[in-house]
Protein backbone atom coordinates (compact mmCIF):
# COMPACT_ATOMS: atom_id res chain seq x y z
CA UNK A 1 0.00 0.00 0.00
CA UNK A 2 1.12 3.87 -0.51
CA UNK A 3 1.85 5.83 2.43
CA UNK A 4 3.34 9.30 4.03
CA UNK A 5 6.33 8.16 6.19
CA UNK A 6 8.66 10.40 8.73
CA UNK A 7 12.09 9.84 7.20
CA UNK A 8 13.11 13.11 8.91
CA UNK A 9 11.76 15.61 11.17
CA UNK A 10 11.43 18.97 9.41
CA UNK A 11 12.14 16.90 6.18
CA UNK A 12 8.95 16.05 3.31
CA UNK A 13 6.76 12.70 4.36
CA UNK A 14 8.11 10.55 1.98
CA UNK A 15 4.64 8.79 -0.12
CA UNK A 16 5.95 5.46 -1.00
CA UNK A 17 4.88 2.02 -1.11
CA UNK A 18 4.74 0.19 2.67
CA UNK A 19 4.23 -3.19 3.64
CA UNK A 20 0.04 -3.28 4.13
CA UNK A 21 -0.86 -3.20 8.60
CA UNK A 22 -1.03 -7.00 9.66
CA UNK A 23 -4.49 -7.98 11.69
CA UNK A 24 -4.18 -9.20 15.00
CA UNK A 25 -6.41 -11.33 16.88
CA UNK A 26 -8.53 -8.81 18.36
CA UNK A 27 -8.27 -6.10 15.56
CA UNK A 28 -9.29 -5.44 12.19
CA UNK A 29 -7.93 -3.46 9.52
CA UNK A 30 -9.83 -0.41 7.83
CA UNK A 31 -9.45 0.95 4.50
CA UNK A 32 -8.99 5.34 4.97
CA UNK A 33 -11.29 7.08 2.88
CA UNK A 34 -10.89 9.92 4.73
CA UNK A 35 -8.04 11.22 7.29
CA UNK A 36 -8.21 14.61 9.35
CA UNK A 37 -4.24 17.02 8.94
CA UNK A 38 -3.93 17.53 12.37
CA UNK A 39 -1.66 20.19 14.04
CA UNK A 40 -0.22 17.21 16.90
CA UNK A 41 0.80 16.16 13.31
CA UNK A 42 2.88 19.10 12.38
CA UNK A 43 4.14 18.17 16.44
CA UNK A 44 5.20 15.00 15.02
CA UNK A 45 6.89 15.84 12.17
CA UNK A 46 9.23 18.52 13.56
CA UNK A 47 10.43 16.44 16.22
CA UNK A 48 8.38 17.82 19.05
CA UNK A 49 8.12 15.98 22.29
CA UNK A 50 11.46 14.59 23.52
CA UNK A 51 11.04 16.53 26.62
CA UNK A 52 7.77 14.50 27.44
CA UNK A 53 9.39 11.31 26.55
CA UNK A 54 6.80 11.90 23.57
CA UNK A 55 9.48 12.28 20.14
CA UNK A 56 8.42 10.37 17.45
CA UNK A 57 10.36 8.26 15.54
CA UNK A 58 11.78 8.21 11.93
CA UNK A 59 9.87 5.90 9.77
CA UNK A 60 6.90 6.28 11.37
CA UNK A 61 3.31 6.57 9.29
CA UNK A 62 1.45 9.75 10.70
CA UNK A 63 -2.03 10.41 10.59
CA UNK A 64 -4.75 10.02 13.58
CA UNK A 65 -7.69 11.38 12.64
CA UNK A 66 -9.25 8.80 10.31
CA UNK A 67 -12.54 7.07 9.50
CA UNK A 68 -13.11 4.39 6.72
CA UNK A 69 -14.15 0.98 5.88
CA UNK A 70 -13.06 -2.57 8.26
CA UNK A 71 -11.97 -4.39 5.56
CA UNK A 72 -10.57 -7.70 7.71
CA UNK A 73 -11.54 -8.82 11.37
CA UNK A 74 -9.46 -10.36 13.82
CA UNK A 75 -11.13 -14.04 15.36
CA UNK A 76 -11.27 -12.81 18.53
CA UNK A 77 -13.16 -9.47 17.46
CA UNK A 78 -17.04 -9.70 18.90
CA UNK A 79 -18.87 -6.61 17.91
CA UNK A 80 -17.23 -5.10 14.36
CA UNK A 81 -17.75 -6.66 11.72
CA UNK A 82 -16.35 -6.19 7.87
CA UNK A 83 -17.94 -3.53 5.72
CA UNK A 84 -18.64 -1.85 9.27
CA UNK A 85 -18.11 1.93 9.02
CA UNK A 86 -16.09 3.61 11.65
CA UNK A 87 -13.56 6.29 12.69
CA UNK A 88 -10.76 5.33 15.23
CA UNK A 89 -9.62 7.67 18.40
CA UNK A 90 -5.98 8.26 18.05
CA UNK A 91 -5.69 7.70 22.10
CA UNK A 92 -6.20 3.85 21.23
CA UNK A 93 -6.88 1.95 24.88
CA UNK A 94 -6.05 -1.64 26.07
CA UNK A 95 -10.08 -1.65 27.16
CA UNK A 96 -9.82 -3.78 30.42
CA UNK A 97 -7.63 -1.59 32.63
CA UNK A 98 -9.25 0.25 35.35
CA UNK A 99 -9.12 3.06 33.48
CA UNK A 100 -10.98 1.59 30.35
CA UNK A 101 -13.14 -0.03 32.55
CA UNK A 102 -14.41 3.15 34.37
CA UNK A 103 -14.81 5.33 31.17
CA UNK A 104 -11.72 6.85 30.93
CA UNK A 105 -9.74 5.14 28.23
CA UNK A 106 -8.08 7.96 26.72
CA UNK A 107 -5.42 7.45 29.94
CA UNK A 108 -4.89 4.00 29.24
CA UNK A 109 -2.44 2.60 31.70
CA UNK A 110 -2.84 -0.80 30.23
CA UNK A 111 -0.35 -3.48 28.66
CA UNK A 112 -0.31 -1.68 25.76
CA UNK A 113 -1.94 1.90 25.06
CA UNK A 114 -0.94 3.34 21.92
CA UNK A 115 -1.38 6.72 19.99
CA UNK A 116 -1.90 5.87 16.80
CA UNK A 117 0.13 7.47 14.25
CA UNK A 118 2.75 8.68 17.13
CA UNK A 119 4.48 5.16 18.08
CA UNK A 120 5.86 2.39 16.00
CA UNK A 121 3.44 0.38 17.79
CA UNK A 122 0.52 1.96 16.13
CA UNK A 123 1.30 2.89 12.68
CA UNK A 124 -0.83 5.35 11.03
CA UNK A 125 -3.63 6.64 8.67
CA UNK A 126 -1.81 9.08 5.73
CA UNK A 127 -1.74 5.81 4.18
CA UNK A 128 -4.44 3.63 2.44
CA UNK A 129 -4.97 1.23 4.99
CA UNK A 130 -4.81 1.34 9.02
CA UNK A 131 -4.49 -1.43 11.64
CA UNK A 132 -6.87 -0.80 15.10
CA UNK A 133 -6.09 -2.76 17.83
CA UNK A 134 -8.85 -4.01 20.28
CA UNK A 135 -11.54 -3.03 18.13
CA UNK A 136 -14.41 -3.93 20.49
CA UNK A 137 -13.72 -1.12 22.62
CA UNK A 138 -11.87 1.07 20.12
CA UNK A 139 -13.80 1.20 17.02
CA UNK A 140 -16.50 3.94 16.78
CA UNK A 141 -19.07 2.97 14.64
CA UNK A 142 -20.53 5.85 12.35
CA UNK A 143 -24.30 6.44 12.15
CA UNK A 144 -25.94 6.20 8.89
CA UNK A 145 -25.98 9.36 6.46
CA UNK A 146 -22.57 10.85 8.34
CA UNK A 147 -19.84 10.83 6.14
CA UNK A 148 -16.22 10.07 6.55
CA UNK A 149 -15.03 13.04 5.25
CA UNK A 150 -17.03 15.04 8.39
CA UNK A 151 -15.49 12.35 10.54
CA UNK A 152 -12.55 12.79 9.79
CA UNK A 153 -12.90 16.79 10.75
CA UNK A 154 -14.36 15.53 13.84
CA UNK A 155 -11.16 13.95 14.89
CA UNK A 156 -9.21 14.37 17.35
CA UNK A 157 -9.64 18.62 17.45
CA UNK A 158 -14.03 17.85 18.36
CA UNK A 159 -13.13 14.62 20.15
CA UNK A 160 -10.71 16.85 22.64
CA UNK A 161 -12.77 20.08 22.28
CA UNK A 162 -15.98 17.78 23.85
CA UNK A 163 -14.34 16.14 26.27
CA UNK A 164 -12.29 19.02 27.48
CA UNK A 165 -15.79 21.39 27.75
CA UNK A 166 -17.86 18.88 28.54
CA UNK A 167 -16.42 16.37 30.99
CA UNK A 168 -13.45 18.07 31.85
CA UNK A 169 -14.59 22.11 32.40
CA UNK A 170 -18.04 21.18 32.87
CA UNK A 171 -19.24 23.98 30.90
CA UNK A 172 -23.19 25.06 31.61
CA UNK A 173 -25.80 27.09 29.07
CA UNK A 174 -25.31 30.62 29.67
CA UNK A 175 -21.57 30.53 31.10
CA UNK A 176 -18.59 32.27 29.49
CA UNK A 177 -15.87 30.53 27.48
CA UNK A 178 -13.04 32.01 26.09
CA UNK A 179 -10.93 29.92 23.05
CA UNK A 180 -7.70 30.85 22.91
CA UNK A 181 -6.42 29.95 19.23
CA UNK A 182 -8.63 29.49 16.26
CA UNK A 183 -7.52 26.67 14.58
CA UNK A 184 -9.13 22.87 14.16
CA UNK A 185 -9.36 22.32 17.71
CA UNK A 186 -10.52 25.88 18.74
CA UNK A 187 -13.09 26.45 15.93
CA UNK A 188 -14.10 22.80 17.28
CA UNK A 189 -14.45 24.20 20.74
CA UNK A 190 -16.84 26.64 19.42
CA UNK A 191 -19.02 24.92 17.74
CA UNK A 192 -18.76 22.09 21.13
CA UNK A 193 -19.53 25.48 23.33
CA UNK A 194 -22.25 26.53 21.00
CA UNK A 195 -24.08 23.41 21.16
CA UNK A 196 -23.66 23.39 25.37
CA UNK A 197 -25.74 26.45 25.16
CA UNK A 198 -22.53 28.70 26.50
CA UNK A 199 -21.73 32.32 25.00
CA UNK A 200 -18.17 32.62 23.31
CA UNK A 201 -15.04 34.80 23.45
CA UNK A 202 -12.45 33.65 20.14
CA UNK A 203 -9.10 35.31 20.72
CA UNK A 204 -6.69 35.06 17.66
CA UNK A 205 -4.01 37.22 15.66
CA UNK A 206 -5.02 36.57 12.32
CA UNK A 207 -7.94 38.08 10.98
CA UNK A 208 -8.79 35.17 9.03
CA UNK A 209 -8.92 32.82 11.93
CA UNK A 210 -11.52 34.91 13.75
CA UNK A 211 -13.87 35.58 10.61
CA UNK A 212 -14.39 31.68 10.58
CA UNK A 213 -14.93 32.32 14.62
CA UNK A 214 -17.71 34.76 13.57
CA UNK A 215 -19.40 32.64 10.96
CA UNK A 216 -18.97 29.72 13.73
CA UNK A 217 -21.34 31.53 16.18
CA UNK A 218 -18.45 33.63 18.37
CA UNK A 219 -20.36 36.02 20.52
CA UNK A 220 -17.21 37.90 20.84
CA UNK A 221 -13.89 38.38 19.07
CA UNK A 222 -11.00 39.82 20.30
CA UNK A 223 -7.26 40.58 18.45
CA UNK A 224 -4.86 39.62 20.34
CA UNK A 225 -2.52 41.50 17.80
CA UNK A 226 -4.16 44.57 18.76
CA UNK A 227 -5.98 44.14 22.17
CA UNK A 228 -4.82 43.48 25.55
CA UNK A 229 -6.26 39.77 25.49
CA UNK A 230 -6.71 39.46 29.65
CA UNK A 231 -8.67 42.88 30.08
CA UNK A 232 -10.67 42.70 26.80
CA UNK A 233 -12.31 39.15 27.82
CA UNK A 234 -12.71 40.42 30.88
CA UNK A 235 -14.66 43.28 29.97
CA UNK A 236 -16.93 41.69 27.42
CA UNK A 237 -17.84 38.53 30.09
CA UNK A 238 -18.11 40.52 32.98
CA UNK A 239 -15.63 39.67 35.16
CA UNK A 240 -14.12 36.55 33.45
CA UNK A 241 -14.47 33.74 31.75
CA UNK A 242 -16.28 30.99 33.59
CA UNK A 243 -13.94 28.21 31.48
CA UNK A 244 -11.13 29.27 29.47
CA UNK A 245 -8.96 26.84 26.89
CA UNK A 246 -5.62 27.50 25.66
CA UNK A 247 -5.86 25.73 21.74
CA UNK A 248 -2.46 26.41 20.32
CA UNK A 249 0.25 25.71 23.32
CA UNK A 250 2.68 28.49 23.81
CA UNK A 251 3.48 30.35 26.75
CA UNK A 252 1.41 33.76 26.09
CA UNK A 253 -2.25 31.70 25.35
CA UNK A 254 -1.49 29.62 28.41
CA UNK A 255 -0.83 32.27 30.39
CA UNK A 256 -3.47 34.67 28.63
CA UNK A 257 -6.01 32.18 29.65
CA UNK A 258 -5.27 31.40 33.13
CA UNK A 259 -5.52 35.24 34.01
CA UNK A 260 -8.87 35.27 31.61
CA UNK A 261 -10.74 33.22 34.25
CA UNK A 262 -13.26 34.43 37.06
CA UNK A 263 -12.79 33.49 40.59
CA UNK A 264 -13.36 29.79 40.38
CA UNK A 265 -13.00 29.37 36.72
CA UNK A 266 -11.74 26.95 35.23
CA UNK A 267 -8.73 26.75 32.52
CA UNK A 268 -8.08 23.61 30.26
CA UNK A 269 -4.19 23.03 28.43
CA UNK A 270 -5.73 21.61 24.98
CA UNK A 271 -2.58 23.22 23.15
CA UNK A 272 0.23 21.12 22.98
CA UNK A 273 3.69 23.00 23.67
CA UNK A 274 6.74 24.03 21.14
CA UNK A 275 10.39 23.74 21.50
CA UNK A 276 10.15 26.86 22.99
CA UNK A 277 8.76 25.85 26.10
CA UNK A 278 9.84 22.52 25.74
CA UNK A 279 6.62 21.11 27.93
CA UNK A 280 6.63 23.45 30.86
CA UNK A 281 4.78 26.88 31.32
CA UNK A 282 5.30 29.62 34.24
CA UNK A 283 1.89 30.18 35.86
CA UNK A 284 0.69 33.04 38.42
CA UNK A 285 0.13 30.15 40.99
CA UNK A 286 -0.20 32.43 43.87
CA UNK A 287 -3.28 34.37 41.82
CA UNK A 288 -4.16 30.98 41.27
CA UNK A 289 -4.58 29.46 44.45
CA UNK A 290 -6.20 33.03 45.94
CA UNK A 291 -9.08 32.59 43.61
CA UNK A 292 -9.05 28.94 43.26
CA UNK A 293 -8.60 28.81 39.75
CA UNK A 294 -8.26 25.08 38.62
CA UNK A 295 -5.88 24.35 35.86
CA UNK A 296 -6.71 20.85 33.59
CA UNK A 297 -5.72 19.10 30.85
CA UNK A 298 -7.64 17.38 28.14
CA UNK A 299 -6.17 14.65 26.02
CA UNK A 300 -8.66 13.36 23.29
CA UNK A 301 -12.16 11.45 24.40
CA UNK A 302 -12.67 8.29 25.88
CA UNK A 303 -14.06 5.93 22.78
CA UNK A 304 -17.28 5.44 25.27
CA UNK A 305 -17.92 8.87 25.34
CA UNK A 306 -17.85 8.93 21.11
CA UNK A 307 -22.09 8.31 21.38
CA UNK A 308 -22.57 11.21 22.73
CA UNK A 309 -20.45 13.37 20.53
CA UNK A 310 -21.79 11.78 17.19
CA UNK A 311 -25.70 12.00 18.67
CA UNK A 312 -24.64 15.93 18.21
CA UNK A 313 -23.44 15.46 14.87
CA UNK A 314 -26.41 13.26 13.83
CA UNK A 315 -28.61 15.72 14.59
CA UNK A 316 -26.80 18.88 12.92
CA UNK A 317 -26.06 20.14 15.48
CA UNK A 318 -22.15 20.65 15.08
CA UNK A 319 -20.95 20.33 12.09
CA UNK A 320 -17.07 19.40 11.57
CA UNK A 321 -18.14 19.47 8.04
CA UNK A 322 -18.22 23.16 7.76
CA UNK A 323 -14.62 23.49 9.01
CA UNK A 324 -13.34 22.19 6.03
CA UNK A 325 -11.34 24.13 4.08
CA UNK A 326 -9.20 21.86 1.51
CA UNK A 327 -9.68 18.49 0.30
CA UNK A 328 -6.41 16.99 -0.57
CA UNK A 329 -4.70 13.70 -1.94
CA UNK A 330 -2.51 11.26 -0.10
CA UNK A 331 0.48 12.83 -2.59
CA UNK A 332 -0.61 16.29 -1.14
CA UNK A 333 -0.37 16.19 2.16
CA UNK A 334 3.55 16.40 3.15
CA UNK A 335 3.29 19.93 1.67
CA UNK A 336 0.33 20.86 3.49
CA UNK A 337 1.54 19.56 7.05
CA UNK A 338 4.35 21.82 6.16
CA UNK A 339 2.09 24.83 5.53
CA UNK A 340 1.24 24.38 9.36
CA UNK A 341 5.31 25.95 9.92
CA UNK A 342 3.60 29.74 9.37
CA UNK A 343 0.06 29.36 10.27
CA UNK A 344 -0.40 28.90 6.39
CA UNK A 345 -3.71 26.98 7.13
CA UNK A 346 -7.35 27.80 7.69
CA UNK A 347 -9.67 25.52 9.57
CA UNK A 348 -9.18 22.08 8.56
CA UNK A 349 -7.58 20.53 5.61
CA UNK A 350 -8.63 16.70 5.29
CA UNK A 351 -6.82 13.82 3.26
CA UNK A 352 -9.56 11.97 0.80
CA UNK A 353 -9.09 8.78 -0.94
Amino acid sequence: MRAAVLREHGEPLDVTDVPAPTLDSEGVVVDVEACGICRSDWHAWMGHGEWADDNVEPGQILGHEPAGRVVEVGDRVETIREGDRVALPFNLACGSCGYCRTGHGNVCTGAHPHALGFEQTAQGAFAEQVHLPSADYNAIRLPAGVTSRDVAALGCRFMTAYNALEARAGLRAGEWVAIHGCGGVGLSAIQVANALGARVVAVDVRESALDVADELGADVLVDAADADVVESVRDATDGGAHVSVDALGVAETCRNSVRCVRPRGTHVQVGLTTAAERGEVSLPTDWMTRHEVSFVGARGMPPTSAPDLLSLLASDTVDPGSLVTKEVSLDEVPERLAAMTDYDTVGVEVMTM
